[in-house]
C-alpha cells in the first residue's frame, strides 16, 4: 500500500485554501491547513484536517510550523500549496512605503520563507512540488492596484528562477494565475482600501468612488468570476503531472489577458488596460 502524501496548504479561512485543503483531504492526501486565527484553526480542525496557526509575517511562526509538521509527518512533505495573502487597493502615488512592505511581508517574504524550509525535506526524498497561487495580476498591469501587483510580479520572478534552479532534482514548481474567483479577498481588499488610503483628498477620488462601489458590491457584477474549484481543477493537475507546467491561468480573463500580452505591442497593450475598469 502507498504511503499518504502529504501536503501544506495556507490560508485555508475561506476562499481558495479552505476549499482546496478540503477537497485534497476528500482526495486522499494529509493535508497540514495553515490560518492566522485560532478561530479559523478550530474550525479546520473540527472538519478533520490538521490545522495550524501561521502568519507570512511572523518568521518564528512559520519555523514553528514547519517544525511541527517535520515532526508529525517524519520529515514527509510531498507539495507545498502556497496561498494566502491579501491585496492592497490604491494608487501607487497613495500609499506609504510601509503599507507596500507590508503587503510583500505577506505575499512574497513569507512565502519565500515557507518554500525555503520546506525545500531541504523535499531535497532529501528527491521530489516534491511547489504550487504558488499568483494572479493574473503578476502577468498584467491593472490600475489602483499597484502593491499588490507588484507582490505578484516579483512572486512570478522569483518562482520561475526557482524552477529553472530546482530543474533535475525531482521538485518541481508551478504557478496559479486566477483571475476573479469567489472569496472574500474583495470584502479584505475594502478593509486594508479604507484603512490606508484617505480617499477623499486623493486625485483619484472620483475613481475610487467608482472602485468602492464594486468593493462593496454596488456596482456591476463580474459576469466571470469563477468558484474555487475551478483553481482546485488546475492545482491537481500540477500536484499529479509528470510534467507539470509552470503557468495555470484560470478563468475568461486570466486566460485573455495573456493572449493579449502576448499578440499587441506593449503600448497598445497598456493602453487597453488603462480602460479597463
Amino acid at each position: 500500500m502507498a504511503e499518504q502524501r502529504t501536503i501544506i496548504v495556507t490560508g485555508c479561512s475561506s476562499g481558495i485554501g479552505a476549499y482546496c485543503a478540503r477537497a485534497l483531504k476528500d482526495d486522499g492526501w494529509r493535508v497540514f491547513a495553515t490560518a492566522r486565527k485560532h478561530d479559523d484553526v478550530a474550525s479546520l480542525r473540527a472538519d478533520g484536517l490538521e490545522a495550524f496557526l501561521m502568519d507570512y509575517t511572523r518568521p518564528d511562526l512559520i519555523s514553528g510550523f514547519v517544525r511541527d509538521v517535520t515532526e508529525a509527518s517524519g520529515g514527509r512533505i510531498d507539495a507545498l500549496f502556497n496561498n494566502g495573502g491579501y491585496g492592497q487597493p490604491g494608487a501607487v502615488e497613495d500609499l506609504t512605503t510601509d503599507v507596500l512592505r507590508a503587503q510583500f511581508e505577506t505575499n512574497f517574504f513569507g512565502w519565500h520563507e515557507l518554500a525555503r524550509q520546506v525545500l531541504p525535506l523535499m531535497r532529501k526524498r528527491g521530489s516534491g512540488r511547489i504550487v504558488q497561487c499568483s494572479s493574473i495580476l503578476g502577468l498584467v498591469p491593472y490600475r489602483f492596484r499597484g502593491a499588490y501587483i507588484a507582490s505578484k510580479f516579483a512572486l512570478e520572478g522569483l518562482s520561475i528562477t526557482l524552477r529553472m534552479e530546482l530543474q533535475g532534482s525531482g521538485i518541481h514548481v508551478s504557478l496559479i494565475e486566477p483571475g476573479p474567483i469567489a472569496s472574500r479577498f474583495t470584502v479584505n481588499a475594502l478593509a486594508k482600501f479604507k484603512e490606508h488610503v484617505d480617499i477623499g483628498n486623493s486625485v483619484h477620488a472620483a475613481d475610487y468612488r467608482r472602485q468602492l462601489a464594486r468593493l462593496e458590491g454596488t456596482g456591476t457584477k463580474n459576469r466571470h468570476k469563477l468558484q474555487p474549484d475551478a483553481v482546485y481543477t488546475v492545482l491537481k493537475h500540477a500536484l499529479n503531472s509528470d510534467a507539470p507546467r509552470p503557468h495555470y491561468p484560470v478563468t475568461t480573463p486570466a486566460k485573455q489577458g495573456m493572449l493579449l500580452k502576448r499578440l499587441l505591442p506593449a503600448d497598445l497593450f497598456y493602453r487597453l488596460m488603462r480602460r479597463t475598469d
